[in-house]
């Protein structure tokens, strides 16, 4: 296990102060927002500086009915080579739903949702992983994730689940402690007893993170300063074994550099206190450093199991973003909470993929994206979302004010090019906005 210290996620708006800070070992790096033939010149000289870079994939979508793609696998691969990481990390999260398995559009979250800890699950999960291993040129670790709302009829603890996996494919562990508290406060799980039920040897690295409570929901923000009681999930965390490297998140509202020295200073003090009451790794006498060959009965999840997820995947996340009927068993406060939060932070990613659209349409932006949203989900990309927005509001004639309408669809023309797609209903609505702009 590569031992890697105190680190930091990698982002552009604070990549000055990263490099300033003291005592930073390694950073961690969104591998989609990282292009192999051109990394940023801030994050190429930490490299040049012998700081360990590690990418943390948010799309792969491991959790998910359908096997991952292999041009998101190759994707990954070649960021891990690029960046000479010593392992890559992705989420315990399914990301889409829909698609051939229903016979229905494939649908994005464009957020990270939960799975369910059923046997269905967990088989496609460990097929799943073991595809993304014999893909990728280095280890693989899994994040737990931190979720508004729970799945009726579980089957397995969050510990007995990520136990089972670890057992079944190998596979290493990050473990977010901050993630931890976040389904402690909105799912009532108790931190200490999943730290106790999970193999501690098989962590890889330990997150820490910030958020904030609404209205007795827990908001794993990234946006935030770092709680006491995450870091009392640390500590819980430190007094089982001594992670190989702890990271410090932070993704919105970056504070100075003070405060991140300070959170840093705090996070360190809590893994030293582990150290000095002498806690070692206690690793079985097989640890899990390779994946273990699986079981016959466990060589692959069956297309029952996949087309059983699918179903109650699609079923879940179209009554999040697409409207429909809300599952039975599931809490529907919880879910129109959910709902609403991942049209805010759809709206919130098109705003910086897209800057140009709310600067055009001024306070108006965010209304209009959640009317825009509200029955129309995500399919594309962010990018692809963003001028899907565009076109709906210029095939309604939007915005009123025909200074800002010219500007969107100067936008508009500029980015669209003479066939934004083949077919579908985006390509019928683009189509319906140059007939309208051309007045026939």
């Amino acid at each position: 296990m590569v031992r890697l210290g105190t680190g930091i996620g990698w982002r552009p708006e604070i990549a000055d102060d990263i490099a300033r800070l003291p005592g930073i070992d390694w950073v961690e790096v969104v591998a989609e927002n990282i292009c192999p033939g051109h990394v940023p010149d801030a994050l190429q000289r930490l490299r040049e500086r012998g700081t360990t870079v590690v990418p943390h994939g948010v799309s792969l979508g491991l959790g998910g009915a359908e096997r991952p793609a292999a041009d998101r696998l190759t994707a990954l691969a070649e960021r891990a080579e690029a960046l000479d990481a010593p392992l890559v990390t992705e989420h315990i999260a399914f990301v889409r739903a829909g698609g051939p398995l229903t016979a229905s559009p494939a649908i994005e979250a464009g957020h990270l949702l939960p799975v369910p800890r059923t046997r269905d699950a967990l088989d496609v999960l460990c097929e799943n992983v073991r595809i993304a291993q014999e893909a990728l040129p280095v280890p693989l670790a899994l994040e737990n994730i931190a979720a508004l709302i729970s799945w009726p009829g579980e089957e397995m603890t969050e510990g007995q689940f990520l136990a089972e996996l670890v057992e079944r494919t190998g596979v290493r562990l990050l473990i977010d402690v901050a993630n931890l508290h976040t389904n402690h406060v909105n799912r009532g799980e108790d931190p200490a007893k999943a730290l106790d039920e999970l193999p501690t040897s098989a962590i890889a690295y330990v997150h820490v993170a910030g958020g904030v409570e609404k209205d007795g929901v827990w908001h794993d923000s990234h946006a935030h300063p770092v709680t006491q009681p995450v870091l009392d999930v640390l500590a819980e965390l430190c007094a089982r074994t001594a992670p190989p490297g702890v990271l410090l998140e932070r993704d919105e509202d970056f504070p100075a550099a003070e405060e991140l020295a300070g959170e840093l200073a705090a996070i360190r003090a809590v893994t030293a206190a582990g150290a000095a009451a002498g806690v070692t790794d206690c690793r079985p006498a097989e640890a899990p450093d390779a994946p273990k060959a699986p079981d016959a009965p466990d060589a692959s999840a069956g297309g029952a199991a996949r087309q059983r997820l699918a179903l109650t995947q699609t079923a879940l996340l179209s009554a999040l973003v697409a409207g429909t009927p809300a599952p039975e068993g599931f809490d529907r406060r919880r879910l129109r909470v959910q709902s609403k939060a991942l049209t805010a932070k759809r709206a919130g990613v098109v705003a910086k993929v897209a800057p140009e659209l709310p600067e055009i349409l001024g306070d108006g932006y965010r209304p209009a994206f959640v009317r825009y949203a509200d029955s129309r989900p995500m399919t594309g990309g962010y990018r692809r979302d963003a001028l899907s927005f565009a076109e709906h509001l210029l095939a309604d004639d939007e915005p009123g004010d025909p200074v800002a309408r010219r500007r969107l669809t100067q936008w508009w023309r500029e980015r669209s090019g003479p066939a934004p797609l083949a077919a579908g209903p985006a390509a019928r609505l683009a189509r319906r906005v140059r007939l309208a702009l051309s007045g026939r």
